[in-house]
């Protein structure tokens, strides 16, 4: 089999040649602003992306550095509320992280057999924050394998014990391991499983001689959050990304369209040359692009959208700019099939959740989430979107600790969502939320099709009397 992937940075550089770009000063302050409200639309995960991507594979000072680019770092527990790096982390598997450079060739990635009743998944993200794929439980088995990550441009036969190839679009990228720990003893068997997750060069796999290596890179360094809020910068960091971003052809116009503002790879943005006008125009594009942002998440809140909307790959989520960009509150979630996530914002009478109330979420008898994998039910605080400390230390109920929770007097299950103990009889049952807002995300790993395709729903959270 041959890997057939047709760079489109030569495409890029003849079109620009082609249509010379526009000066800045030769647009009107509307179409800056229309142009500058869809560029940080359709940059943002990338830049936030980045930021990540920057503490956990270049900065080896940062407390949430994990390891070099191309190799994997095991973690053998699972977050707390001291890791602070991604919104909404998931604290059901212990994860294994790597990132990915496949400029100078690909990237083979080798796991072993694993027993069965195991859930466990690759998944594959590029730069723009499109999942390439996945390998794991659901797609591929738990049988050992080999599966290899190629980059833009690359071209070449398929060796020989590979599994299955996946194709970025990007030059960097991201893979996040996940590995189902049953219960708190089990961690020695995870960590065994873990250290057995390879990752090596193509050339390395193959035992030839490696091609040369890749160019070393001056990465920049990224703004914070609020910074991407408020600073032009992060236009710069945008562009940088876009340098190893190759533009598909379906989106070669689209880049055009914001190298009129000088957001593209190789460009620099710099709003000291800007005129007051251009200057304003731009912060309101990116202001207006909040305010779309902002009708994203009612909409989410509202379930008009859903988690299943706003994870996937480049050929689900099409030109659907903001559902990435919406994707970004639980950055690097999965698609839906691979696993869902039910939120809980308001209660059953749509009012916001608070730690001043308190509320209960019962499963009536044999109504438990539909999953051929496990379920759980995770506490974040608002805005944030982090673990919440507590005093026992619990920050999800899941499924696996069904045995250890009291039952109802018909079996089925209550759990208790508020700040304060609900009692030392039901605190088997309780998620401790914070003193003020917050939010819960249910995950269904691996959903059955009642789920899928919405025969089945989340019971409603209701306030307590």
């Amino acid at each position: 089999m041959k890997i057939r992937h047709i760079s489109t940075t030569i495409v890029m550089a003849a079109a620009f040649v082609l249509a010379p770009l526009a000066q800045a000063s030769d647009l009107t302050a509307a179409e800056a602003r229309a142009i500058a409200k869809d560029a940080y639309i359709y940059g943002y995960p990338m830049v936030d992306n980045y930021r990540a991507q920057y503490a956990y594979y270049v900065d080896k000072n940062d407390p949430n550095f994990k390891a070099p680019w191309n190799h994997i770092k095991n973690i053998n527990r699972v977050f707390t509320p001291a890791d602070t790096a991604v919104q909404t982390p998931n604290s059901d598997t212990p994860y294994s992280w790597a990132g990915l450079d496949l400029r100078a060739e690909p990237i083979v990635i080798s796991v072993p057999a694993i027993e069965k009743e195991r859930y466990y998944s690759i998944q594959i993200w590029d730069a723009y924050t499109f999942i390439v794929g996945y390998a794991g439980s659901r797609t591929t088995g738990n049988d050992a394998g080999n599966f290899m990550v190629v980059g833009p441009g690359w071209k070449g036969e398929t060796p020989k014990g590979i599994k299955k190839v996946y194709v970025s679009d990007t030059d960097f990228g991201v893979v996040v391991l996940r590995t189902q720990l049953f219960d708190p003893a089990d961690i020695g068997k995870v960590e065994k499983i873990q250290a057995q997750y390879k990752m090596q060069p193509l050339s390395a796999f193959l035992g030839t001689t490696p091609p040369p290596a890749a160019p070393t890179v001056d990465f920049i360094k990224p703004i914070t959050q609020n910074e991407q809020k408020t600073s032009l910068e992060f236009f710069n960091i945008m562009n940088f990304v876009l340098g190893y971003s190759p533009a598909v052809p379906s989106e070669v116009a689209l880049r055009e369209r914001f190298a009129q503002i000088g957001i593209g790879g190789g460009m620099t943005f710099d709003p000291a040359r800007l005129s007051p006008e251009m200057k304003t125009a731009i912060e309101q594009g990116r202001a207006d692009a909040w305010k779309a942002f902002a009708g994203g998440v009612k909409e989410l809140t509202e379930g008009k959208i859903t988690s299943g909307d706003v994870f996937g790959s480049r050929e689900f989520l099409k030109d659907n700019y903001l559902n990435r960009w919406l994707g970004t509150i639980g950055i690097y979630g999965n698609a839906k099939e691979e696993a869902m996530y039910p939120v809980y914002r308001v209660d059953s009478e749509g009012k916001a959740l608070s730690g001043t109330d308190r509320y209960t979420l019962r499963f009536a008898p044999g109504e438990y989430p539909p999953v051929n994998a496990f379920w759980s039910l995770t506490m974040y605080n608002l805005p944030q979107s982090l673990l919440v400390a507590n005093p026992i230390n619990r920050y999800l109920i899941n499924s696996p600790m069904l045995p250890n929770m009291k039952k109802d007097a018909d079996g089925g299950l209550t759990l208790y969502i508020q700040n304060e103990s609900p009692g030392k009889d039901k605190e088997s049952n309780w998620l401790p939320a914070p003193k003020g807002p917050f939010a819960t995300y249910m995950r269904l790993y691996w959903p059955k099709e009642s789920a899928l395709d919405g025969s089945w729903t989340q019971p409603k959270l209701m306030k307590a009397e």
